[in-house]
């Protein structure tokens, strides 16, 4: 009989959705005011700032050792590292629209490489209905007219090379998640992106000779940083690593696409936007999509389970 833990994968993916949703307003407003590598070094610095505290006030246990560091640096280099750097190029190349247009992409490179690396196949139904999801989400997108409009080559490449980044990460998530509990994991993505990125933004800042100018924009976006550091970075990457090792990186990829659905209802919520026909059809299909994606799910899901099954095989 289903308990309430068995449902506790979804529940967090349908978690992630929802706090990725919301993310895109908060990064269109704060690089209104500074660049990219900016955002992101004060992103990460204010996660690992929130999660040293709730360490420190015995909140949570995060037990690491420098061999650890090692061990996830290729996870950590994948996400936030090569992902971040390269959507954010690509979305400024491009359009936020375009770009969710390419995002929506990565559950089809996490099944392919899913089964190349980690052994799980998903069967024909899942396969359908990773497509649907797929196809909900480029549709909603590709029917706004300026999803198609100033697309720019090297941006585009930019994009794709997020989506390999994506998929990089849902695969090596996985695989250490039989090593490495969803905190732990969490914690190294977030050091290592603080330690990177305000690197490069403070090597920036050095080379245009403007220092003081480096926390001048914390009065006008600190709810972004706190919400893209906190809430954003921390419980979603944490969410997103339980999810990835409960079930299969098939299912948690198609979760992303409901950020579309999310995004959507946020504007229709907050900005007033007009919902067509095609918003309640791409929807439909995504949501279908995720639904048989987990429910047509062979029944071992955790890494561990399918590592032992596919030995079994042998």
């Amino acid at each position: 009989m289903a308990t309430i833990t068995n449902y506790l994968p979804y529940l967090a993916g349908i978690g992630v959705a929802l706090t990725w949703g919301f993310s895109f307003m908060f990064t269109s407003g704060a690089l209104d005011h500074l660049p990219p590598f900016h955002l992101l070094g004060l992103r990460f610095a204010t996660a690992v700032t929130a999660m040293f505290i709730l360490r420190v006030l015995g909140v949570v246990n995060i037990k690491v050792k420098p061999a650890d560091y090692l061990n996830l640096l290729p996870l950590a280099l994948f996400q936030p590292i090569l992902y971040f750097s390269t959507e954010t190029t690509g979305i400024l190349l491009t359009s936020s629209s375009y770009s969710g247009m390419m995002i929506a992409i990565i559950p089809i490179f996490v099944a392919i490489l899913a089964a190349i690396i980690l052994h799980e196949y998903p069967n024909l139904c899942q396969l359908f209905f990773i497509l649907a999801s797929v196809t909900g989400a480029i549709f909603i997108i590709y029917m706004d007219a300026q999803s198609i409009a100033g697309v720019n080559p090297v941006g585009t490449v930019f994009l794709l090379l997020a989506v390999i980044a994506a998929a990089g990460f849902n695969i090596a998530s996985r695989k250490a998640s039989v090593n490495h509990p969803p905190l732990r994991t969490t914690w190294v993505m977030m050091v290592v992106g603080a330690v990177v990125f305000n690197t490069i933004s403070l090597i920036q800042h050095i080379s245009d000779g403007n220092m003081d100018a480096y926390f001048a924009p914390l009065p006008e976006i600190w709810t972004a940083v706190i919400y893209l550091g906190v809430i954003s970075s921390v419980a979603a990457f944490f969410m997103y690593n339980y999810v990835l090792s409960k079930i299969r990186a098939s299912q948690a990829s198609v979760f992303a696409n409901m950020v579309t659905v999310v995004a959507i209802a946020a504007g229709v919520t907050f900005r007033g936007e007009v919902v067509f026909w095609y918003h309640l059809t791409g929807t439909a299909a995504i949501l279908l999509g995720v639904w048989g994606t987990n429910y047509f799910a062979p029944k071992n899901q955790s890494y561990q389970e399918v590592r032992q099954a596919s030995k079994g095989t042998n």
